[in-house]
């Protein structure tokens, strides 16, 4: 911490550095996030509906003659549930005031999603259609595309918390901006286990 004294006649006043984040986690960005959350459910909701209904619609015909493999989307999945475990422990760390797990899980949770991205754009590459192929094709782009882009943020949001706690601006009492985060990269998980339900899973029991 850099401090600067100002004196005045009988007074004293040392300017610290301000602190980062409400005290506890229950803060008022803590309840924006859970807002923006529920918004953002309700675009995927509205996404995915679109598949349902078309799969309601036309049946087996619908799908792609090549059913989805889970060869990179298998083990991608159980890599972006482990960074999430990551960021758990990380976020559980801190709760009990170790700057260490918080920084090891924030890390290791970044890592974990950053390869997540890389494997996605595998996929992609891999897929037979291309988004302007057929109705399947268009859906499957745009939702794994929306997707991505929430992955991204996340990162963009995990980054930032790992920068803060290695400056340690986090403690026991004051962790706000880690529940917020993690609370947001938990989401991007859980959307992504209906997306790989929807596109990988449902197609087999059709």
């Amino acid at each position: 911490m850099v401090d600067m004294t100002a004196h005045a006649p009988g007074r004293r006043l040392t300017i610290g550095r301000l602190a980062v984040g409400s005290i506890d986690r229950r803060a008022s960005g803590w309840w924006g996030m859970l807002t923006l959350i529920l918004t953002e459910a309700f675009l995927f909701a509205y996404l995915l509906f679109s598949y349902y209904y078309f799969a309601v619609q036309y049946g087996r015909p619908w799908l792609p003659a090549e059913l989805p493999s889970f060869r990179l989307a298998g083990p991608n999945t159980a890599i972006l549930l482990a960074s999430s475990v990551a960021v758990w422990f990380g976020e559980r760390g801190i709760r009990h005031g170790s700057r260490l797990r918080l920084i090891l899980g924030v890390l290791v949770g970044l890592a974990l999603g950053a390869l997540f991205v890389g494997i996605q754009f595998e996929e992609w590459m891999s897929k037979p259609f291309r988004l302007s192929s057929h109705a399947y094709g268009s859906l499957y782009f745009t939702v794994t595309g929306f997707h991505m882009a929430h992955v991204a943020a996340g990162l963009l949001v995990l980054a930032a918390v790992l920068l803060w706690s290695l400056l340690g601006y986090f403690g026991r009492a004051r962790m706000a901006p880690v529940s917020i985060g993690a609370i947001y990269w938990h989401f991007v998980d859980a959307v992504w286990l209906t997306v790989f339900f929807t596109f990988y899973v449902t197609p087999y029991l059709s």
